[in-house]
């Protein structure tokens, strides 16, 4: 069976909120609806991952922790990769190097331009964007076919399958 990868950008996030930095905002009341709904949709097309890791800032985080609950995948089971936040594809390559090799299946919950950047490097082709002019906007599911190893992506070495928005 191919491997496949779930690239998942965070839902939307909270930009009243209070709070110190970036990495601190919250989603808002749209991303805590939305993210449920990527998680039953995830469990409906049968898309349980095998391995999660994610962005540990907030928004990302609680994105994470409520797309598993839905998928029925533990929270103690999320890997928390501080390198996924502000990152770019030679960081993102690293985190997909260090998953597991038995996983077929893995779900990386992360930030733009970073998850944007990756899909276009492992698709290496360019991608129709909706009119928006947006490829992942918050909440949406890249689900890609992947090759053998986790630690050898190289650029065009996936097959785009689909991007699923959250409406």
């Amino acid at each position: 069976m191919p491997r496949e990868l779930l690239l998942l950008r965070h839902a939307k996030s909270d930009w009243d909120s209070d709070v110190a930095s970036d990495f601190e905002r919250p989603l808002a009341k749209r991303g805590k609806n939305d993210a449920p709904k990527v998680g039953s949709w995830l469990y409906r097309e049968g898309l349980v991952p095998d391995h999660v890791v994610s962005s540990p800032a907030t928004r990302a985080r609680q994105t994470a922790i409520k797309v598993c609950k839905r998928l029925d995948f533990k929270k103690r089971r999320i890997v928390w990769d501080a390198e996924i936040y502000e990152a770019g594809v030679t960081n993102l390559l690293d985190v997909l190097a260090r998953c597991p090799n038995e996983a077929a299946i893995v779900l990386l919950v992360g930030h733009n331009p970073g998850l944007e950047e990756l899909l276009l490097y492992l698709v290496g082709e360019e991608i129709e964007r909706s009119a928006d002019g947006k490829l992942l906007p918050t909440a949406t599911v890249a689900r890609l076919e992947m090759p053998d190893d986790w630690s050898r992506l190289d650029p065009g070495s996936a097959h785009l399958i689909s991007i699923t928005r959250p409406r």
